[in-house]
């Protein structure tokens, strides 16, 4: 069913055919009959939001992975593939990755469908917080880290501009890159700005999900770039099956 459902979701993707907060009532209707028609089950709107909603809580969780060091995407198994033990115990014994803990083992099939169609819901997702929200986290861990026996007496001016010279944390990164990818597709969703540019995130899931791709880093940059200003290429690259994708890239980056 999931294959079903998915199907109907990446034709729709392609065509953009999406409302704010979530599919058009004809993405639905498509939906339903494609599954009765391939599993000979009845389905509803509401399972069908239900599902989507374990979609995209599968992607959140598993991009978090895929973006840090030491993660890869097992595509034979159909799972998270990790370099050691000792990576996956740093990064679940932090408290904000906790909920990743049954994903160690976990399959989840059709990852290239489902990195696709839900990059784009993550432009206001949990790393989305307002600046004056990391401003107060970071004040926190500035105060967190000083060493309790240092001397007291540090003038004002001297912790004025340490506090001036924070470290950029994971937080502050995803807020900048989701500002940019808001920004850059408020400017795709007007007319009359330059159709070339792509979101940035939308291609970096795009190219995480082709196989074979993500563990050559020169060519997944050389293919970043080359799709991230051409609009026309990146749409021509989702509208070949997965197996032909990394082979066109190459053809084209290597021209």
């Amino acid at each position: 069913m999931d294959e079903a459902l998915l199907t109907i979701f990446v034709e729709f993707y392609n065509k953009s055919d999406r409302a704010q907060n979530g599919w058009k009532p004809h993405v639905y209707t498509a939906a339903v009959k494609n599954v009765r028609d391939k599993c000979g089950v009845d389905i509803t709107k509401d399972n069908i939001i239900s599902r989507s909603k374990t979609f995209d809580k599968h992607y959140s969780i598993i991009i978090k992975m895929l973006v840090t060091s030491g993660f890869g995407w097992d595509w034979t198994r159909n799972r998270i593939s990790v370099d050691s033990d000792a990576v996956w115990d740093d990064y679940i014994n932090v408290k904000k990755n906790q909920d990743a803990a049954c994903y160690r083992y976990k399959v989840v099939k059709f990852w290239d469908s489902i990195s696709l169609v839900y990059c784009k819901d993550h432009a206001t997702g949990e790393f989305a917080r307002t600046p004056s929200e990391n401003a107060k986290e970071m004040d926190a861990e500035d105060l967190s880290n000083k060493d309790p026996s240092s001397n007291t007496s540090i003038s004002s001016d001297v912790g004025d501009d340490r506090r001036k010279r924070h470290r950029m944390n994971d937080h502050d990164i995803a807020f900048l890159r989701d500002k940019l990818y808001s920004f850059v597709a408020t400017l795709k969703d007007d007319s009359s700005q330059d159709p070339k540019i792509v979101p940035p995130e939308e291609v970096f899931a795009t190219l995480k999900a082709i196989p074979d791709l993500d563990g050559d880093d020169d060519a997944f940059l050389d293919a970043f770039d080359f799709l991230i200003s051409d609009g026309p290429k990146f749409n021509a690259l989702l509208a070949l099956p997965m197996g032909l994708r990394k082979k066109w890239l190459l053809k084209h980056i290597n021209k």
